[in-house]
């Protein structure tokens, strides 16, 4: 590396001053930690952090453990040190032998006999990725999610790729003031502080451009290294652009609709263009929220372009070999543009690409409105989707039912895969070396419920050490951070000290719930207070003491998440709660790390059924917290009655008002009569033996249920082995099968209106237990054929005594007979169940190639 200096001006108190900042020279022997800078690696594996942090520790601090930045401000001795300390290269040749073997190792079978790594390539869309907080992109789970798919995905070399955009100033930095106002500041970052370099084709830079209302916006494409597989984002800010073009990847989720829209059609349209410049040919297709849905146009374009493809086969092509995924059941988390917004933003690109904006806009209409929701579009563009909990999945299913208006939601294509963590990343370097000890082959046995058995066989002292350890460590930090928040803020050094001393207090041992988390309305960040006076008892025993801390971000724009932020800031400088109730700002993955492994009970209370997944608790679980939660989310699935606490939501629909006041009531019953009781209830050896083996439970039900691999393999065999077959059938001879399903659709939706269906005869009330029930429908199909339908007896138990709710059992009607335009259907049902049943009669449009068997969306009922 050449050492150099770069001087910058700046102009205080009208005396111009230079900053220097002197670039050091890595020494050979190191010349690898350039490498281990620019992937993304660094950010799930300990050991390379170690090795930046013990060359100077404050100096990693300072860069908040950006290992790029460090490099370029680090003292030329301090490495001259490290080149010459034995102790530090063996340690550094361990962390390279680690880092080669890992990209070294190729998929397993798992994957490969789902994928072919020759033929197969996912391409995972999505508008943030958080994988670390060097690396501002991401704003919370969304992003955090997508990096934690990454990361899943390079750790069983799955072939894939992702997109996304590359913002300057990122999500913002938060401070609160003395008045618990939250200050929102945008800090931008330069490409050479990034673990990104630019994508080159040919010894020239790769940029992209998309069709704008009277101009091309023009991208240039960067590149992220994570592990085995490859981030491409694209940055708008370059010369080709005018001012306003430029700044439209400066913010994540900033600026109006016009910014927005915009952005999205950068990621979608372009994001595509990126692959096929790169030459890349996906065979899945995995939208990762609505922010991304736009390649389905270009992808649109493209087939249409490569084929004698019409819109509607091309669309087929499309969706077949598409995944949708959507994250959020507020309608606040989706993107809903005008129709004239939409039509102004893509008028000119629709034009040059030959599609008709009729057409493409009832793609994304909602109800029939006059809007365009993203979430319309990635849905009608994709054949498989997918909500993420098994609790989402079913709302989604609700929420979005008009895509398919007859058919029942809990049959419609939607199904869940829940989310999982990334485990490397987010379990304590601590809990890593004593399962390296304890069970050796733990990082290979994620996906294996059984194995985490051994959790039972450390030794509880031994188990709580670590957890003390790890509590210790998060209450230092806790302090340092609130005194610099407070010195900022001109607090009083006697206000930090009672605000801090009940966790420097190491006699006692304090019990400490966190919550930290997007502060979102439905969120409920305050419920807990809802009987202040009972909970300030409760906080402020002085024989069993409660810390609360609190931590979360509010949307710039959203005033009453601002609100929420402010109502716990004033709580916690009451005189009567200081010491009991913190609130920290700027919570960011480091901050996470620390919280979510220090602290005993993690905190979750949204308004049901609005946590699509949540999770947090699941990496505070990792790291033997326990959870009290709402059962909403991942934790409506986590919870066993042995492994946390769980509170039951109250039908939604009961007043929101007295829904709170029940829910909030059983929260702080939960807190005073078996959360405080098990966590003092110590004896003699210093620690409760019940704590720990509720703690011991949680880690071990949690964690291999619900980790980033078994979550990504999940989708490697429900969606992507799935999705990369039917992409090829449609596809096949030219797209021929495309052109025959496309064709088929639309001779069903004009002969459906039509179609009519009743009972033929009587149907018996009664049969013997080995008998059977003649049944018989005559169809009006309106010029479609028998072949072109499925008639569909549904039998379900009405009583099922102790047996459970099994069913409902499916019969197929076979045709008949046919005559002046009618068809008739029948089959014999001999029951399946004893007693009381019901039988229901159906008949739904049916054509081999369908992806799913009620993607149609067309239903008859008798």
């Amino acid at each position: 590396m050449r050492a150099f200096a770069r001087l910058e001006a700046t102009n205080m108190h009208k005396a111009t001053e230079f900053r220097l900042e002197a670039h050091p020279l890595i020494p050979e022997p190191l010349e690898r930690l350039e490498e281990l800078a620019n992937d993304l690696f660094y950010s799930w594996d300990h050991g390379v952090r170690s090795l930046f942090a013990r060359i100077d520790l404050r100096l990693w601090q300072k860069v908040e453990h950006n290992p790029k930045l460090f490099l370029r401000r680090v003292a030329q001795d301090r490495l001259n040190e490290a080149s010459e300390d034995r102790a530090f290269l063996a340690e550094y040749r361990r962390v390279l032998s680690s880092y080669d073997a890992y990209l070294e190792a190729g998929p397993g079978p798992e994957v490969t006999e789902k994928l072919d790594p020759e033929q197969a390539l996912v391409a995972y869309f999505c508008a943030e990725f958080g994988f670390h907080e060097s690396f501002p992109i991401y704003s919370g789970g969304l992003g955090i999610l997508a990096g934690d798919h990454c990361k899943a995905a390079s750790d069983l070399a799955l072939p894939f790729v992702a997109v996304g955009l590359l913002y300057r100033q990122g999500y913002f930095i938060q401070s609160i003031d003395a008045h618990g106002q939250q200050i929102a500041r945008y800090q931008s970052h330069s490409s050479d502080e990034l673990p990104i370099t630019p994508v080159e084709i040919d010894g020239n830079v790769l940029k992209v451009s998309v069709p704008f209302p009277d101009r091309d916006v023009v991208a240039r494409v960067w590149e992220a290294r994570v592990g085995h597989i490859r981030l491409y984002l694209l940055d708008s800010n370059t010369e080709e652009n005018g001012p306003e073009d430029q700044d439209l990847t400066l913010q994540l989720y900033g600026g109006d609709e016009s910014t927005r829209i915009g952005q999205e059609m950068l990621l979608g349209i372009g994001g595509t263009r990126v692959l096929e410049a790169l030459g890349l040919k996906p065979t899945v297709w995995h939208i990762n929220e609505g922010h991304a849905a736009f390649q389905i146009l270009e992808r649109c374009r493209n087939t249409m372009m490569n084929s004698e493809l019409g819109f509607e086969s091309a669309l087929e092509a499309v969706a077949g070999a598409t995944l949708f995924t959507t994250h959020t059941p507020v309608p606040a988390g989706h993107d809903i543009f005008p129709r004239a917004l939409v039509h102004h933003a893509l008028g000119r690109y629709l034009e040059e690409a030959g599609l008709d904006f009729q057409k493409v806009f009832a793609l994304g209409a909602k109800d029939g409105g006059d809007s365009f929701n993203m979430t319309s579009l990635g849905l009608r563009g994709s054949r498989y989707h997918n909500g993420v909990s098994r609790i989402h999945g079913g709302v989604a299913s609700m929420m979005e039912g008009d895509i398919w208006p007859q058919v029942p939601p809990a049959e419609n294509p939607i199904g869940y895969i829940t989310n999982g963590v990334h485990v490397p990343t987010f379990l304590a370097p601590e809990w890593s070396s004593l399962f390296d000890i304890q069970a050796p082959t733990w990082k290979s046995e994620l996906r294996n419920p059984d194995f985490w058995e051994f959790i039972d066989q450390i030794p509880d002292y031994h188990y709580w050490s670590v957890h003390k350890a790890l509590k210790q460590q998060m209450g230092e930090y806790i302090v340092r951070r609130l005194k610099r928040q407070h010195k900022r803020n001109g607090t009083g050094h006697s206000v930090t000290d009672r605000m801090t001393r009940q966790l420097i207090s190491s006699e006692k041992d304090t019990l400490v719930i966190g919550f930290a988390r997007r502060f979102a309305t439905y969120k409920r960040a305050t419920l807990i207070f809802a009987d202040l006076e009972r909970l300030e008892r409760i906080l402020t025993n002085q024989d069993r003491p409660v810390v609360l801390v609190f931590a979360g971000k509010a949307h710039p724009k959203d005033k009453p998440g601002q609100q929420l932020i402010k109502v716990i800031h004033d709580l916690s400088m009451h005189p009567s709660l200081m010491g009991h109730l913190i609130l920290l700002e700027d919570y960011d993955q480091a901050m996470a790390r620390r919280l979510l492994s220090g602290v005993d009970v993690w905190l979750n209370t949204p308004e049901y059924p609005k946590e699509a997944s949540g999770t947090s608790g699941e990496k505070a679980a990792l790291n033997g917290a326990l959870n009290l939660s709402v059962l909403d989310g991942w934790w409506g699935e986590g919870y066993n009655g042995k492994n946390g606490w769980g509170i039951p939501p109250r039908d939604t629909e009961l007043d929101p008002e007295f829904r709170n006041e029940e829910e909030a009531r059983d929260l702080i019953d939960l807190i005073e009569f078996e959360v405080v009781p098990l966590y003092y209830d110590r004896a003699s050896q210093g620690f409760s033996k019940g704590w720990v083996k509720r703690s011991k439970a949680s880690m071990k039900s949690i964690t291999p249920r619900f980790n980033a691999q078994r979550m990504v393999m999940d989708y490697v065999n429900n969606y992507y082995q799935p999705a990369s077959q039917q992409g090829a059938l449609l596809m096949a001879e030219g797209g021929q099968v495309a052109v025959a399903l496309a064709d088929w659709k639309a001779r069903v939706r004009q002969a459906w209106p039509g179609v009519e269906l009743r009972v033929v005869g009587c149907v018996k009330s009664s049969c013997p237990h080995n008998g059977a029930v003649e049944l018989r429908v005559e169809a009006a199909l309106n010029g479609l054929s028998a072949a072109d339908v499925r008639v569909e007896c549904l039998v379900s138990p009405e009583c099922t005594g102790t047996h459970g709710s099994p069913g409902p059992d499916s019969f197929f009607l076979e045709r008949e007979s046919e005559a002046e335009g009618r068809t008739v259907f029948a089959t014999r049902v001999q029951p399946p169940y004893p007693g009381l049943q019901t039988l229901r009669l159906r008949m739904y449009p049916y054509h081999e190639s369908l992806t799913h068997p009620l993607e149609m969306g067309a239903m008859l009922w008798v």
